[in-house]
């Protein structure tokens, strides 16, 4: 008989983080377990990545809905999509549970290259946001490290700041050989965010994810017809739950990338529904993490490389907490690996 399991498990950062919702010291995320108890040794893991304050799934209810798994575990799998519609992060784990559970049980979602450790992912080092002088170190080192494209988070402090900090990274690193993204998670006020993409034009700007707030459609759609650098959607995407709205979305805005983080649109099925309406539109995308353990990690990342995408994706979160889960993932030469020799370390878990 088909069971699953949840658990709830804190996840600790090794210095504060500086997100548009705050400042975050831990979060908690939640992992699933799916295994048939004729054959109880081999079991998939998921992961729910519920994200405090951006998450469309964060309500008072959640865990029970999880307990609704636990109740009914082939009635969801049958009906992820029509009964899990509203609750992204869990189609998420449930999703990526299943699919380790059906394919042995060894966390290997997806046949590659990558899986058996011959090629990696390149990625984009991230910058938080914080104090000049930490910002500048973050800076520093990730261009020690060797990293080509590099995305930093801006909003938080002074724009002037944070100018003077792109502006000296440009005196020595020209867009040929260094690509830079920002990230304003929805910083900008309507009225002068397009005299700041000004101000950022100058400096060779890959991208600006999300400007302004999400939900401000008419101001967005009149920002990325007039922008003098490309915009990246984002947060706009959560809550944007079926196909039909989906197109809406794209159509009303033309924005000129999106950015998919699969635990805040409900997985990859959902993921893989706002690609095919994207590439439909001639709108290139690329894939983020969400500060997802190693688990929701692992799976993002075999994910993605089955995708063949070419731009550098946001795979580099996994690095940031001192509690995670050993796993095979490793990060050198600015790319994301996964070493099969590397072996899981699930005792943290008490499934």
């Amino acid at each position: 008989m088909l069971k699953i399991e949840w658990q709830k498990y804190k996840l600790n950062f090794k210095q504060a983080v500086g997100t548009s919702r705050g400042v975050m010291k831990s979060k908690n995320t939640y992992f699933l377990k799916v295994w048939d108890d004729v054959v109880p040794n081999v079991f998939g893991i998921g992961e729910c990545n519920l994200f405090r304050g951006l998450s469309f799934d964060d309500k008072p209810n959640y865990e029970s809905i999880l307990d609704k798994l636990v109740e009914s575990p082939k009635y969801y799998l049958r009906n992820i999509t029509s009964e899990l519609l509203e609750w992204p992060s869990i189609r998420f784990g449930l999703e990526m549970a299943f699919l380790d559970f059906i394919r042995g049980g060894k966390r290997s979602l997806f046949s590659s290259k990558f899986v058996q450790g011959t090629d990696g992912i390149p990625i984009n080092g991230l910058i938080w946001m914080g104090e000049k002088s930490f910002m500048k170190e973050q800076i520093r080192t990730k261009i020690e490290q060797g990293f080509q494209c590099l995305k930093l988070k801006i909003g938080a402090i002074d724009f002037e700041d944070e100018m003077d900090l792109i502006k000296a990274i440009r005196l020595e690193f020209s867009s040929a050989v260094l690509e830079l993204r920002v990230d304003a998670n929805g910083a900008f006020k309507p009225e002068d965010a397009l005299a700041k993409l000004e101000v950022l034009e100058k400096f060779h700007i890959h991208s600006i994810e999300q400007p302004i707030r999400q939900g401000q459609i008419a101001e967005m759609a009149q920002l990325c017809s007039k922008t003098p650098v490309p915009i990246a959607l984002d947060e706009e995407l959560i809550g944007v739950l079926n196909a039909d709205l989906k197109a809406k979305l794209l159509d009303e805005i033309r924005p000129q990338y999106i950015i998919l983080k699969p635990a805040l649109l409900g997985g990859f099925a959902a993921s893989d529904e706002w690609i095919q309406l994207a590439e439909k539109r001639n709108i290139p995308w690329w894939i983020t993490s969400a500060l997802e353990s190693n688990v929701g990690l692992n799976a993002i990342a075999q994910w993605t490389y089955s995708l063949k995408n070419p731009n550098y994706q946001g795979l580099g979160t996994g690095q940031l907490f001192t509690n995670n889960l050993d796993s095979p993932l490793q990060i050198k030469e600015a790319m994301i690996w996964h070493l099969p020799e590397q072996k899981w370390e699930l005792k943290k878990l008490k499934f």
